[in-house]
């Protein structure tokens, strides 16, 4: 399967269109309560995180719950940032988003009103996993992994949760990197790959794949800082006001999505579909961004919350903090308004169950028997 690529004038398109302001989006008519509803729904299958978006896709527990006849529409989104602009220019009425994207999302009511209403996941080496250059030093903990990086050439894609996660321990550390640079994930593959980087910042699946691939080894995550990442579910505001029988549907299928997910019988399953719905990605770097070790078996690797629960909750305080610091949004704290837990913690009532729902350790290496 070759590997899509991406020209520096695409690449720079790209994020011009992601930083673009859309303009104002008229509310949308999605019919009356229990008639039929079209949707799109933008998704991330390159952000182990949101996979449950991917079984989403593939299983479709949606029909189960949606009023009969009703269209579901998935768009792949290549990075948050395009699924909130779609979002804001009413193209889109659902995202699945890492958090840094999905706190932005809800920061233009003036835009469009858009509302964060469960937690997909949340983990410790998702988002925040340092890679070095593999012929790094050996090192004996994930601190002496970052003390290393003092005058070194460190790249992020800026604005993302592996920047938030990079400055927050850079800052609480006193660590100075040569370069702090700005670079998306093919500029850093190539980076890597003509030894160009010292280290960069990632999340899954794209981790797993540089390590995979020999090109970068994995030395350090959020657990050795106790930096929590998280991925989140987020929904314009017409909808839930127009259809909160769509709202409540929709968190039925994503709870079964979770529950799915959560079971570790099913990865073989999962990993198929993943790769199904991308390019670029072996199956074992794909079954290895969510079940893999790393030398680490007691590392937790996905924590299935389905609510916003007060860890939840606390990372898009610290994230909205993160991003008025950089410019990327304009206040300090999210708008309370914009996160509204009651539909999940309705959905959890009525089919008793509590938060979290479960989690995703990892599997032993022998464990895979796909194709490498």
């Amino acid at each position: 399967m070759k590997r899509r690529q991406f020209t520096a004038m695409a690449v720079a398109a790209l994020f011009g269109a992601c930083m673009a302001a859309p303009a104002f989006a008229a509310d949308i008519d999605y019919g009356k309560p229990g008639s039929p509803v079209k949707l799109v729904v933008g998704y991330q299958p390159y952000y182990t995180q949101a996979w449950t978006g991917v079984v989403m896709r593939s299983k479709k527990f949606y029909e189960k719950y949606l009023p009969k006849g009703s269209e579901v529409e998935f768009q792949v989104g290549l990075q948050g940032a395009i699924i909130s602009n779609n979002m804001l220019a009413g193209k889109t009425n659902i995202g699945y988003m890492g958090d840094m994207p999905s706190i932005n999302a809800t920061s233009h009511p003036d835009v469009a009103d858009l509302r964060i209403v469960s937690t997909l996941g949340l983990g410790y080496d998702q988002c925040n996993a340092f890679l070095v250059r593999t012929d790094a030093p050996q090192f004996s903990s994930g601190l002496d992994a970052l003390k290393w990086l003092n005058g070194k050439r460190v790249a992020v894609p800026k604005g993302s949760c592996t920047d938030r996660f990079a400055q927050t321990v850079f800052k609480e550390h006193n660590i100075k990197p040569a370069e702090y640079l700005n670079q998306n994930i093919e500029v850093i593959t190539s980076g890597f790959r003509a030894g160009k980087l010292d280290a960069a910042v990632m999340w899954e699946p794209t981790t797993a794949r540089l390590q995979l691939e020999g090109l970068a080894r994995r030395v350090s995550t959020g657990f050795d800082f106790n930096q929590i990442d998280g991925g989140f579910l987020v929904m314009r505001l017409d909808l839930i006001n127009g259809r909160p029988d769509v709202v409540k549907a929709w968190l039925n299928a994503e709870l079964d999505a979770q529950l799915y997910l959560a079971d570790t019988k099913n990865a073989a399953e999962i990993t198929k579909m993943a790769q199904e719905q991308t390019t670029g990605f072996s199956e074992k770097s794909l079954w290895y961004s969510l079940y893999g070790s790393y030398g680490r078996p007691q590392d937790v690797r996905l924590l299935l919350h389905y609510a916003i629960t007060p860890e939840a909750k606390d990372l898009l305080i610290r994230g909205s903090q993160f991003l008025h610091s950089i410019q990327s949004i304009q206040y300090p704290q999210i708008r309370p308004e914009a996160i509204m837990p009651q539909f999940a913690e309705e959905v959890l009532k009525e089919r008793k169950m509590k938060a979290p729902l479960g989690e995703i350790l990892p599997l032993p290496d022998s464990a895979f028997k796909g194709s490498k």
